[in-house]
């Protein structure tokens, strides 16, 4: 890795964050592509690594989910040499992705990282692509929440969802399961129902934008945990969301733009 930077010798080195989207390369923006191809070395999680195309002469540096600081470090190390670097994020790397990690490292790192030219590259979110599946159930105020309580505590999850909830956000749920939390997705919804009627509908966006993608829009008495993993979006609709049924097709969801709307 430090061999390859400073064989760019002394030219500056850069970082680029990209978002890769939903899935499959046609979510992929052109600005992403480009990023991705003047890259001369790219960093990022396994299974988002192994999304973009290889290329002759880019090396590829794979590291493991819990890893975001670790990897960004490395990144930025590789780049302070002088090298032309990716780093590659599922999604938008803003919403509960590597551009923060990226920054908090460099916060904390030496001088030379500060100096460094990094660019973020945006790429359609989960939520998003989630919505846009469905209609436009996030039409009006929202809010997106990650219910992983490995960087902060589970209560602080309990408290913002009631709050939102009380404010008649729609919500997106990121990390919703993991083998290490099954449960917290049943609370989650157990909190909703205390504030928010049983018809409100819930979407369970799972693998949009790949081979396996699956919709699924359940009112919230009819939630349950088992629904979703963690390649699946959740989107907890407000009490204004409306569902409009089609003869013959998919119905719609959306949340009218204007508040109290009948």
């Amino acid at each position: 890795m430090t061999n390859s930077g400073k064989a760019a010798g002394s030219r500056a080195g850069r970082l680029t964050v990209i978002g890769l989207g939903p899935g499959e390369e046609r979510f992929l923006t052109g600005q992403a592509q480009a990023a991705l191809g003047e890259a001369e070395a790219v960093y990022g999680y396994i299974p988002y690594l192994e999304r973009v195309p290889t290329r002759e002469g880019q090396t590829r540096h794979p590291s493991d989910n819990r890893e975001e600081l670790a990897r960004a470090g490395a990144a930025l190390a590789h780049a302070a040499g002088g090298a032309r670097v990716a780093m590659v994020s599922g999604g938008d790397p803003g919403v509960f992705a590597m551009a923060a990690a990226v920054i908090e490292a460099i916060e904390a790192g030496p001088a030379e990282w500060r100096a460094l030219e990094v660019e973020i590259v945006p790429g359609i979110t989960a939520m998003l692509a989630v919505a846009a599946r469905c209609g436009a159930p996030l039409g009006h105020d929202f809010c997106a929440v990650s219910l992983s309580d490995n960087l902060k505590p589970w209560e602080v999850i309990e408290q913002r969802l009631r709050f939102a909830a009380k404010a008649g956000f729609a919500m997106a749920f990121y990390n919703p399961v993991s083998k290490a939390r099954p449960h917290q997705l049943d609370a989650a919804f157990d909190i909703l129902r205390e504030e928010l009627p049983a018809e409100v509908p819930v979407i369970f966006g799972r693998a949009v934008g790949r081979p396996d993608e699956r919709i699924r829009v359940v009112p919230l008495g009819n939630a349950r945990g088992h629904m979703a993993d963690m390649a699946t979006c959740v989107i907890v609709g407000s009490p204004e969301t409306r569902i409009v049924a089609r003869p013959g097709r998919p119905a719609l969801v959306y949340t009218p733009r204007r508040s109290g709307e009948e």
